[in-house]
């Protein structure tokens, strides 16, 4: 009966299997040798590039002005890009490169920036995101808060929400380039996807969920279908209501709304993710720094083709006189020298009744001296007349990083 054992279908080619698995682990250990010498390659690189960011932060010591560079980032990234033979991805390749600049702003100067606290909101991930790990986040109480941090110089840089796809515009920070004076120095655009945080071993668990009030109703529809039953808690932040969803007494019933990576943060599990009723959710971000000299933020290339500086759009801030046609005649100014208009809003001007002061943004770099004439005749046109910023337009930060597939929901 012993003899029949080895007549098994498929006995036969056990040798040839071992024999291919060995072969595999050889060609395994092989590259893993070869990754090895590249990382080597890579660190030896890496600080090779960290030696010249230091000395360019030496040479720039006594010169006033800002470290970050975003026309100048832009243009590395995109010339990368381009050159990229693959099979890197080019948004695997950008997120590296924007680590790399983080990496260099603070080699030449430590880099403080403002956003609205605490850890863990939409502000600060975006923040982390565009300017990346390098950099020393300052939370702040409120929007208040973070201009003064900027307007002041304890911090170099602030993240700004601007406007959102689905509520609009923040008024709140249009009103405070008001009354301070900073630059809109850079954009990003980034996707606001929802995940329900929480400890809780399943939904049917989960009798009390946290959030910021506009989650709440940004995912009032999930809430509805999923968790008919549960109480739901408006609080100061999303980051507050995963603390509370961590911390509280009650954690293996309650949940949070919040951002997929404040899960990482504050040893939270995700139940469900995207559980936004509107998926096309999107805020639109602007870093604001000083005012420097040689322009908002030194947003120029510095050897520029004619007719191009790097920058391709502009906000602007005015004021018009109380009489019929003023604002026809700023848009007519604008589409005479081919100028697209994005955005155009008006705003209650404090302090006067019945007043109002216009924010505009538009597709060109007005701080570009071909358009000297047109800002002439716009500051003669205006009662007040500021550019906020010129600045290349942002990208559209999309990298999720979540846990959970859609189909878990």
């Amino acid at each position: 009966m012993g003899d029949t054992n080895s007549h098994w279908p498929g006995s036969a080619s056990l040798p040839g299997a071992n024999e291919q698995a060995h072969n595999a682990d050889e060609r395994l250990s092989a590259i893993r040798t070869e990754i090895d010498s590249v990382d080597q390659e890579l660190l030896d690189l890496f600080n090779r590039r960290a030696s010249l960011s230091r000395e360019v932060g030496h040479i720039k010591a006594d010169v006033p002005g800002i470290i970050f560079k975003p026309v100048r980032e832009k243009e590395v990234l995109d010339s990368l890009a381009a050159r990229n033979p693959g099979p890197l991805p080019e948004d695997h390749l950008r997120a590296i490169w924007r680590e790399i600049f983080s990496s260099s702003r603070a080699l030449q100067r430590p880099q403080n920036v403002a956003y609205l606290g605490p850890e863990g909101t939409f502000s600060y991930f975006a923040g982390v995101e565009y300017l990346g790990h390098a950099a020393t986040f300052h939370p702040c109480n409120d929007l208040v808060q973070v201009f003064e941090e900027v307007s002041s110089g304890r911090c170099e840089l602030g993240v700004v929400p601007l406007e959102n796809s689905l509520q609009g515009t923040v008024g709140v920070s249009f009103d405070l380039f008001l009354k301070h004076d900073v630059f809109i120095q850079a954009e990003l655009f980034s996707r606001i996807s929802h995940c329900l945080l929480s400890n809780a071993p399943s939904l049917a668990a989960v009798r009390t969920v946290y959030s910021h009030p506009q989650p709440l109703a940004q995912c009032g529809g999930w809430l509805r279908t999923h968790l008919p039953n549960a109480g739901l808690v408006p609080v100061e932040s999303t980051a507050a209501a995963a603390q509370r969803a961590a911390q509280g007494p009650d954690q293996g019933h309650t949940a949070a709304i919040g951002h997929g990576k404040l899960a990482d943060l504050m040893g939270l599990g995700i139940l469900a993710s995207r559980i936004e009723d509107e998926p096309g959710n999107w805020t639109r971000f602007v870093i604001i720094g000083p005012k420097v000299s040689g322009g908002q933020g030194g947003n120029k290339v510095q050897n520029p083709q004619p007719g191009h500086t790097g920058a391709d759009k502009t906000s602007l801030l005015f004021t018009l006189p109380d009489k019929a046609g003023a604002l026809s005649h700023v848009l007519d100014l604008l589409a005479t020298h081919g100028i697209n208009m994005r955005k155009l809003e008006s705003r209650p001007l404090r302090g006067q009744c019945w007043k109002y002061v216009f924010f505009a943004d538009v597709e060109s770099d007005l701080e570009d001296p071909r358009y000297a004439d047109l800002l002439t005749a716009l500051h003669e046109t205006c009662t007040s007349f500021r550019i906020l910023g010129s600045y290349p337009m942002g990208p559209q930060l999309d990298r999720l990083d979540l846990h959970t597939d859609e189909s878990e929901q």
